[in-house]
């Protein structure tokens, strides 16, 4: 009674000690703008409430080989395939933590031959089994299993953002290599209508009608032209070489499929944006981000709860005898059981020092988070300006290579008739190559803003539950 008594006086007062730590509200303040500065991407009359489903946004450039490509890529590239690994890992810890809150059984087998002296030898032979649990009084074990929860649920955003960005990676290299293709095909246009105009300006010199120096600067201008066109041949095999790696393969192996030229795919014009607030929501980041801070709070209780006592709760029950056959006998049962208890009474501050550690990571980690939310936000703003200006870009470079095209023709018709100066034929025809080449150059870049506009809204990822927006809502 006495032994139960002295017991209870030990144990109660430990098990009502309680955390030190103030709570604090995991995700930092931050102000979230209502609307986007530049929001007009679509046309007015397809602007409808809510937003465009980005799931799968590569299908609507409508390009078969793009989608087939993209496929592939997130299937076999290696940077995925690093990151699925990464969440099989975070997956194995997080069953390693959960394991602790349960009692642990191991099962022993032994056999003995001694001698002493004279006397004869003797056999001893035990099996049994051996328990031991610890109670996780403090939360110490539930808060590691929470941290690896969120670490596991971070890991599976980084996949998802892996994916995202290997998906726009391809898509942008497979618009530059489409628009590298369509100038070189400009180039070569260009070129072959500069051969024209040197034979005629050659025919005219030998007719005594020009000197030789338009036909140096003839001469001059086709070959510039053709300078240009092995330079864009480089740029287009590694442009193919990068599409093939990125898509888990050799870097030639996709010569056969991209050596085809097609046009530089342009997407549906009818996107619908969705608020910021609804962006940060569809952000594999951000939401990476969220359970880093949630992985480094439970951290800090972890480390907490280290400084308060620990219990442990075990035993043994088998079986001992000096033959094999004995072992059946219930005679030779052995048990014990025990309790122990075990209290930090001096670590020269070490405990203490590894919950301000943690503490100072969960700081690190709120900061982190915003940071990664205004980068978000950044990327969306950034995307649309450039969308915007790539936009009114294009309109007046397609007018000015209009008019290039014109003046180009009807210099090139009066100077056959001798009506115009061979001055006036070369500036006209490095106008209309040099806007030409624009054009072809801002359509590239123009179908890459929206892939990059595509992967800032969040590439069409999606949360698995409203419950994993449960703390990115807290911002709003």
């Amino acid at each position: 009674m006495l032994y139960k008594i002295a017991l209870s006086a030990m144990v109660l007062p430990l098990a009502a000690c309680v955390s030190s730590l103030t709570p604090l509200p995991l995700l930092p303040d931050l102000t979230v703008p209502m609307t986007w500065s530049a929001s007009a991407v679509a046309p007015a009359s397809s602007l409808v409430n809510g937003s465009t489903n980005l799931g799968q946004w590569w299908q609507r450039f409508n390009d078969p080989l793009l989608d087939k490509l993209i496929g592939q890529a997130l299937q076999a590239n290696s940077t995925v395939a690093i990151a699925k690994t990464a969440l099989l890992q975070s997956r194995a810890l997080r069953d390693v933590a959960a394991a602790s809150l349960f009692p642990r059984i191991d099962a022993a087998a032994s056999a003995q031959r001694s001698k002493s002296g004279d006397a004869s030898p003797s056999n001893s032979f035990h099996a049994g089994f051996d328990a031991s649990w610890e109670p996780d009084v403090f939360g110490g074990n539930r808060s590691a299993l929470q941290a690896s929860e969120a670490n596991t649920e971070s890991s599976a955003a980084n996949l998802a953002g892996v994916q995202v960005s290997i998906a726009a990676e391809v898509a942008v290299t497979y618009i530059q290599l489409r628009g590298t293709q369509a100038r070189f095909a400009i180039a070569q246009e260009n070129l072959n209508s500069q051969l024209e105009t040197l034979q005629i300006t050659n025919w005219r010199v030998q007719a005594g009608l020009l000197t030789s120096l338009e036909g140096e600067q003839a001469r001059a201008a086709s070959e510039q032209t053709r300078a240009q066109i092995p330079t864009l041949e480089t740029n287009v095999a590694q442009l193919r070489h990068s599409l093939a790696v990125l898509c888990g393969q050799a870097p030639n192996a996709l010569q056969t499929q991209l050596e085809i030229i097609s046009p530089v795919p342009q997407p549906q014009a009818d996107l619908v944006m969705s608020i910021p607030a609804e962006t940060l929501r569809q952000r594999p980041d951000v939401h990476a981000a969220e359970y880093q801070i949630s992985a480094a709070w439970s951290k800090v209780r972890q480390a907490d709860a280290a400084r308060y006592p620990s219990f442990q709760i075990g035993g043994s029950l088998g079986l001992q005898g000096l033959t094999i056959g004995t072992l059946a006998n219930s005679a030779s049962i052995v048990s014990a059981i025990l309790a122990n208890v075990s209290l930090p009474i001096f670590d020269a501050g070490a405990s203490r020092a590894q919950v301000r550690y943690q503490q100072a990571a969960f700081e690190q980690a709120r900061m982190s988070y915003q940071s990664t939310v205004l980068i978000a936000l950044k990327e969306v703003e950034d995307a649309l300006v450039a969308l915007a200006g790539d936009r009114e870009r294009l309109l007046r470079l397609g007018n000015a290579a209009e008019a290039a095209a014109n003046a180009a023709l009807m210099a090139r018709q009066r100077y056959a008739s001798g009506l115009v100066d061979f001055q006036t034929v070369l500036e006209t025809q490095r106008t209309l190559f040099s806007t030409q080449d624009a054009v072809a150059s801002t359509s590239t870049d123009l179908s890459a803003d929206h892939v990059r506009l595509y992967k800032a809204l969040g590439g069409g990822w999606q949360p698995d539950s409203v419950e994993n927006t449960s703390v990115i809502s807290q911002t709003h």
